[in-house]
């Protein structure tokens, strides 16, 4: 355990089922499919379960502790929700606006209608893409190197998934907007780039870079010291090592905290997916969700906003929407609120959790989620790509929940 202070009075946990966690981390790294891992399990705002094993940098030997920072990738996505609807409560757009009249280039935009790369055929698309659209990921936007469909293909080609760290964001924006839709927006769900246009949407209407907006408006308010688009120097050996799974079953180095490309200058800041944190900083920042957007004395949201936000806008499930599944996660019974994934059907999900339940994860196999109906907040932080190896989130949700006796 990490740390002293840990509250396990009065939870409504079986301490002695939570104990389960430990063991299942520790086994994950002993056979060697994680370097290291973190998990924190909360209830009414308490810390009841803070464990953490392995190691953040195996060729230093330097284990996992609670001041680790990881690259938290999508995780980034509700923190850049959180500040676009800032935003909206200020009055500065409706969420069915057109985000062509933000960004001009977005005007007239193209969908796909068949054929690959010099031969793609597309057609004029039937309505514009909205900030409900980016929202809920039903743009018609898509990533490049997680899909291998045509337009996907032109996303690599033109780098404009967000990574590269050479261009601003305003340049590689208006270079997406060039390329064709995956589909007619609002017909379908489909993981992509929406929320790093959300974060191109933040710059244009505050007048502040996305990396200036949130640490004023959200990490400073919150005491989230460790958030960031970039490491100070004096961090460095405090980030977790990047690995990534072999056809061995090994685990490969992918980047090392001292070649890390956080250390670096950051141009290119991405809202989808380019913040590192600790777990200390985002239960901060999942307690101000938890608290109906209030935490530590700082409001960033309103309670109805709030609310608003995690609730389901779909018409269905994820699996009406077209996506089946995602990494190792089946998505009949999961819905999609503002920024974050939501459970409307348990017994349709196959997972033990609760109706209502929001959350999301990360490419880099963290996790988070939120569960109203039992007051309950987890974060679980790693590094290891892809995270559909193993099974990560539904077995930690099981031992979460399996533990609950009151």
């Amino acid at each position: 355990m990490m740390a002293a202070d840990v509250s396990k009075r009065n939870s409504g946990f079986s301490i002695d089922r939570l104990k389960k966690i430990r063991p299942w981390m520790q086994h994950y790294v002993d056979t060697g499919k994680l370097a290291g891992a973190l998990t924190l399990v909360a209830r009414h705002g308490e810390i009841v379960c803070l464990e953490s094993c392995g190691q953040r940098d195996m060729e230093n030997n330097l284990p996992v502790t609670e001041d680790t920072i990881f690259r938290i990738y999508s995780m980034t996505k509700p923190i850049t929700s959180v500040a676009i609807m800032m935003l909206y409560e200020d009055g500065h757009f409706q969420l069915n606006d057109p985000i062509c009249e933000f960004i001009p280039e977005f005007k007239n935009m193209r969908v796909y209608n068949g054929g690959e790369g010099d031969a793609i055929r597309t057609e004029a698309a039937e309505r514009d893409i909205t900030i409900h659209h980016l929202l809920t990921h039903t743009s018609g936007l898509t990533y490049g190197l997680l899909n291998n469909t045509p337009v996907a293909k032109l996303y690599v080609e033109q780098q404009t998934d967000f990574n590269h760290r050479i261009d601003d964001l305003e340049t590689v924006v208006n270079r997406l907007a060039g390329i064709a839709l995956e589909f007619e927006p609002g017909t379908r769900w489909n993981y992509g780039v929406s929320t790093d246009v959300l974060g191109r949407i933040v710059e244009i209407v505050s007048g502040k870079s996305l990396d200036q907006f949130i640490q004023e408006k959200i990490t400073e308010p919150l005491g989230m010291h460790d958030t960031g688009f970039s490491l100070r120097g004096e961090n460095t050996d405090r980030l977790a090592a990047l690995h990534e799974f072999t056809q061995d079953n090994a685990l490969n180095l992918l980047e090392s905290p001292q070649k890390s490309s956080f250390v670096s200058q950051v141009t290119t800041y991405s809202g989808g997916a380019g913040l590192v944190s600790t777990v200390n900083d985002y239960f901060r920042f999942t307690e101000m969700l938890r608290r109906k957007g209030e935490f530590d004395g700082a409001r960033l949201l309103g309670r109805k906003t709030v609310e608003y936000m995690v609730s389901n806008h779909l018409p269905g499930d994820l699996a009406d929407m077209g996506q089946a599944t995602f990494n190792e996660t089946s998505y009949a019974g999961i819905g999609f609120g503002l920024g974050f994934a939501v459970v409307l059907e348990p017994t349709k999900s196959r997972v033990l959790c609760s109706k209502d339940e929001y959350g999301w994860g990360g490419a880099a196999s963290t996790v988070f989620w939120i569960d109203p109906r039992e007051d309950i907040s987890v974060i679980f932080l790693t590094q290891l790509l892809p995270s559909s190896k193993y099974p990560l989130r539904p077995e930690l949700r099981t031992l979460v929940n399996q533990a609950l006796i009151d």
